[in-house]
């Protein structure tokens, strides 16, 4: 009987049961692709043998939805930053939405919503409940300081249709009400801003306000000003219409312009008048800033003529000239020019109900009384500026 065959050496069965795991390897990997075997069980997080994020080579295109990794929002359009709207602190001023202007849209949340369904992962649709939170809040580097009546929310407004400003929409009155509560209240009532984006803030008391110049150079001595004047005889009736709409027993204008209106004696300590003595407030801020730091805005020709003085505050402020002649539309309702979105042909936005106000018929004599009051204080404002404002040669009275 023949003696049974001898079954191969062992060394040799070792050799081709290696041999078949790594053609079973080799074919199992080819067919899932990169990245498609998990990391091993054994191998803990973090450890040598479990692959990080960066040595993990990117999926082709055919790979599945699972393996791919979603990209997160781009964050380099600032046209898209600056309209997402902070939400209001508890503890600080709200500031109106930059969309309200009608200029761009917070495309946010349809962004990470469509990159949840790309992935169509777990954590993709985490992600897209949360809103992205770009930028940091910053102290401002320009002010709107002043003056009241005189066209400040217009000429805000216009800037805040840039998409390199970003502006706080209600008064923050840090200056001069509210500077006990320091500079980590103020900063946090600002909104986000990116890098390369403009702060702003406007509070058109801070130009009648001794103490605002110091405190602004102690916060930061380049701040960039703008003060946006107007004829302080038609600024006085301005200011007292708006009065006058909210406390309607108040006494007439005439009473409150004169101290001795029999005499021609002007009241200058009533608000309406002082405010108007444009070179007696410029002197304390040109004890702290020169006076290439500030620049006044014609408030008549920001009416007459919007783009033309948008184009010169933009330079001022180092911004490109976006908000052009095409941003503007003259509503002869209201007597302004409104803002629009310049490729929209929706309504252009006007300012509000409070703006635009019929003024109160002033006797003429009381007109010609203040203007004889102004002069030598305008004539001292247009030396002071180097910029003269023709506010003798108007003829047309509110």
């Amino acid at each position: 009987m023949a003696p049974p065959p001898k079954g191969p050496p062992a060394r040799k069965l070792l050799c081709m049961c290696s041999l078949s795991l790594c053609l079973t390897y080799a074919c199992y990997s080819l067919m899932g692709g990169p990245g498609a075997l998990p990391s091993s069980p054994l191998a803990p997080q973090g450890s040598p043998l479990s692959p990080s994020a960066s040595d993990t080579p990117p999926p082709r295109n055919g790979s599945p939805a699972w393996l791919r990794t979603p990209s997160p929002p781009s964050v380099s359009e600032p046209s898209r930053a600056w309209t997402e709207t902070d939400p209001p602190s508890a503890s600080s001023p709200s500031s109106a939405p930059d969309r309200d202007l009608g200029v761009g849209g917070d495309s946010s949340s349809s962004s990470s919503a469509s990159v949840a369904a790309a992935a169509g992962s777990e954590a993709a649709a985490a992600a897209a409940t949360a809103t992205p939170d770009y930028g940091e809040k910053r102290l401002p580097q320009a002010l709107i300081i002043g003056v009241k009546k005189g066209g400040t929310r217009a000429l805000l407004e216009a800037l805040r249709a840039h998409p390199d400003v970003r502006a706080v929409g209600t008064e923050p009155h840090f200056f001069d009400r509210n500077y006990d509560k320091g500079l980590d209240w103020y900063r946090d009532v600002m909104p986000k801003t990116l890098e390369g984006q403009l702060t702003m803030e406007k509070t058109p008391s801070y130009f009648v306000t001794n103490e605002a110049p110091k405190r602004i150079h102690s916060m930061a001595k380049d701040t960039k000003l703008i003060v946006v004047v107007r004829n302080p005889v038609t600024r006085a009736i301005s200011d007292y219409t708006q009065t006058l709409s909210k406390k309607p027993e108040i006494p007439t204008f005439e009473v409150l312009a004169f101290k001795n209106r029999t005499l021609g004696l002007i009241d200058a300590s009533w608000s309406a008048i002082r405010i108007g003595i444009y070179a007696l407030h410029l002197e304390s801020w040109l004890q702290y800033f020169p006076l290439s730091q500030i620049h006044f805005v014609s408030g008549e020709r920001l009416i007459t003529d919007p783009a033309g003085e948008m184009a010169k505050v933009q330079d001022f402020l180092g911004l490109k000239r976006v908000v052009s002649e095409k941003y503007f539309y003259f509503n002869k309702t209201k007597g302004f020019p409104c803002l629009k979105k310049p490729e929209d042909s929706s309504a252009p936005r006007c300012l509000g109900k409070s703006k635009g106000r019929t003024h109160p018929k002033i006797d003429r004599d009381v007109i010609q009384r203040l203007r004889k009051f102004y002069k030598p204080f305008n004539v001292m404002f247009y030396q002071m500026t180097g910029q003269d404002f023709q506010w003798e040669q108007e003829e047309g009275d509110k």
